[in-house]
């Protein structure tokens, strides 16, 4: 109790309470002001509670309150007694039929808070079927009930997106991010028009460029198709192939085995399969169920607190030491029938977890087996793919042996034809070395012999100079290119200046008087748009008038029509109350026997008569039983001393029977016996 009430003082010192109690204050708060907390939490989950109990009558408050728990689904402790204890409780504010139900909404305000607002949509009205006969109410009603579902509908709806991970503001952003770039597209398409419209055959060239564009669309999508086709393909190729090898083993199978052992295997599939489906796959369902069954029953079961686990856990620490009693009973009696059958029982035991243990594993090897042969069939496929072959068996292994073999031979020869081109080059490289460094040191030499002459660089001069002159004629001749070119462009766009000018001469003269036009058709326009908004101002509040005017004429027709529905089946009640009064009257004025006992009066006196005598029979009864209970109980007595008289003379004749031993002489019926 001390647990659940420092939760709920936490709680209540929390937002949105903020009571700021400690637990001596929440204890000594007085019934008034416990109900007044438990109403504040309850208005917490369902708005509609805000009441200053107060000013509320004490039956009102707790009608209210236990409405709104039986809404929450609260589960009160105990049974039908219990209920009217914790009606009572909860009218004069007992702590503790009040701190569970605090404890109890404070743990899942939130979860609370959605299934109360849910319940004012989806909690029925229970209309009266004489009402329902009524036209206009059925299809109010069945219009009710199609709103009910359609709230269903769109409440899940609701909650998918909730969870789904989108948020509004993201979305919000993402639509405004969005119509800001459509209307960048739109100012660039409307640049890209004026641009366009500027070159010759531009329509065409529009027309062509859409052509382009869709049978580039048609290009991905046949490439998207044939991308799948060609994966169904590749799936159809893998099925294929692990047909091909089950076939094959199945085949090789048949051939290595004879009838007989494929008859012993098939029989053993056989035993194995059914031991599976009759035994071991019935107890582990049944375990499964009753699994089951528990965690339904824990969940449907109400929160447990603290004290709960306590006593749980004594009323298990008793059930324990009865059993281990129990067991010592019978383990004091030692009776050799039962164990041997112990024995029994035990090998039995042992010999079916031995069993369900072989077929555990042998399932484990099924599917060991079954993983293993996948992961071959996806090792052959990724060496298909990578260009690799199958592997080889038997005769084709031999066969690829000795292509191989061949193949090494010739592979011996071009390996020695590469191996002397190798020295050849390994030669002529050398070679190459050689004949550099006599070209260094001619060119030494060379130096040398300048500067003795006094013409030092004269070589080294000489060969820049041509390579400068060779660079030189180069340059002059695309420079002579480029000049040409150039003359020849100036002439083009000469030229298509000049036609441009005279192609757009007319244009421009039009385009003058067709601004003029536009200048005049504006002032037009705008005028006409000052007369339309006036216009549409007078008619849009006469519009709102004539609603309101509507409205309320439709509001009074409503009323009227309610009114009269109630009236018509108020007058319909009363006519069947006075029919019934009359054929009342007709029967008991009536001179026929019969009628007058069907009416009501004759019913009521002839089972008032009946009651009295069956009262007199019973005051009778009673007092012949009165009469008779001393002398019964008496004789009752007597026998109880009788039977006791009798069960000791049983204990007594048989404790002399297990005492008797050898050589003891016992007296029976007038005759002395010997027992040897």
């Amino acid at each position: 109790m001390s647990d659940q009430i420092k939760f709920i003082v936490d709680n209540l010192n929390k937002e949105p309470f903020r009571k700021n109690y400690n637990l001596i204050t929440f204890d000594s708060l007085e019934p008034m002001q416990l109900l007044q907390v438990l109403n504040d939490v309850l208005s917490e989950i369902d708005p509609k509670q805000v009441v200053d109990i107060r000013e509320e009558m004490p039956e009102q408050t707790a009608k209210r309150m236990l409405s709104l728990l039986g809404i929450l689904k609260y589960k009160p402790p105990g049974n039908a007694t219990d209920m009217s204890i914790f009606r009572q409780g909860l009218v004069i504010g007992s702590k503790p039929v009040i701190y569970p139900v605090l404890h109890w909404l404070l743990q899942r305000t939130n979860e609370l808070k959605k299934r109360a607002y849910l319940a004012r949509f989806l909690i029925k009205l229970d209309v009266p079927s004489e009402f329902l006969q009524d036209e206009t109410v059925a299809d109010t009603n069945k219009q009710y009930e199609e709103l009910i579902e359609a709230f269903k509908t769109l409440h899940k709806e609701c909650e998918q997106l909730k969870t789904s991970g989108f948020s509004a503001a993201e979305i919000r952003r993402d639509i405004s991010a969005m119509e800001e770039e459509k209307d960048q597209l739109i100012k660039r398409v409307e640049r890209l028009k004026k641009r366009v419209e500027t070159v010759q055959n531009h329509q065409r060239m529009l027309k062509i460029a859409r052509q382009l564009r869709v049978e580039k669309e048609r290009e991905e999508f046949l490439a998207q198709q044939k991308q799948e086709q060609k994966n169904q393909l590749f799936h159809a190729v893998q099925r294929l192939q692990r047909v091909q090898n089950q076939l094959k083993s199945m085949r090789h199978a048949a051939a290595d085995a004879k009838p007989e052992s494929l008859m012993k295997r098939l029989e053993e599939e056989i035993k194995f399969n059914s031991y599976m489906v009759t035994e071991k796959f019935p107890k582990e369902l049944e375990s499964k169920k009753k699994e089951l069954h528990f965690l339904q029953k824990v969940v449907s079961e109400p929160a447990m607190g603290h004290s709960d686990l306590l006593e749980l856990e004594s009323k298990i620490n008793e059930m324990n030491t009865q059993i281990n009693q129990l067991i010592e009973k019978k383990m004091m009696r030692n009776e050799p029938i039962e164990g041997k059958l112990s024995l029994y029982r035990q090998q039995a035991s042992i010999i079916s977890r031995k069993k369900e243990a072989k077929a555990e594993e042998l399932q484990e090897a099924k599917e060991k087996s079954a993983s293993l042969e996948r992961e071959v069939s996806v090792k052959t496929n990724q060496t298909r793919e990578f260009g690799g072959a199958e592997v080889l068996k038997g005769d084709e292994f031999k066969r690829y042996v000795s292509k191989l073999r061949s193949k090494s031979t010739v592979f011996k020869k071009k390996h020695q034809i590469i191996a002397e081109f190798k020295a050849e080059f390994g030669l002529l490289q050398r070679t190459e070395e050689l004949l550099k460094q006599r070209h260094e040191n001619i060119q030494h030499q060379l130096q040398a012999i300048e500067e003795k002459k006094g013409i030092s660089g004269y070589s080294y001069t000489q060969e820049e100079l041509e390579r400068v002159s060779a660079l030189k004629s180069e340059i002059d001749e695309m420079k002579g290119q480029t000049l040409d070119d150039m003359s020849e462009m100036v002439k083009k766009l000469n030229s298509l200046v000049s036609e441009k000018k005279s192609a757009l001469a007319p244009v421009i003269k039009e385009l003058r008087q067709l601004r003029q036009k536009c200048q005049e058709l504006t002032q037009e326009c705008d005028e006409k748009k000052s007369q339309y908004d006036s216009c549409a101002a007078g008619l849009e509040s006469n519009r709102s008038k004539l609603e309101q005017e509507v409205r309320g004429l439709r509001e009074e027709c409503l009323q009227e029509e309610s009114r009269y529905h109630y009236t018509n089946c108020m007058i319909k009640n009363l006519e069947v109350q006075l029919r019934r009064a009359t054929d009342e009257m007709k029967a008991y004025v009536s001179s026929d026997q019969q009628e007058k006992r069907k009416a009501i009066r004759e019913q009521y006196t002839k089972n008032i008569a009946e009651q009295e005598n069956l009262g007199k029979k019973l005051r009778e009864k009673q007092k012949t039983v009165r009469e008779s209970h001393g002398p019964n109980m008496k004789q009752a007595k007597m026998w109880r001393d009788f039977e006791q008289l009798m069960e000791c003379k049983k204990q007594c004749f048989l404790k002399q029977q297990s005492q008797t031993s050898i050589g003891q002489v016992i007296q029976e019926g007038g005759e002395d016996r010997l027992i040897l």
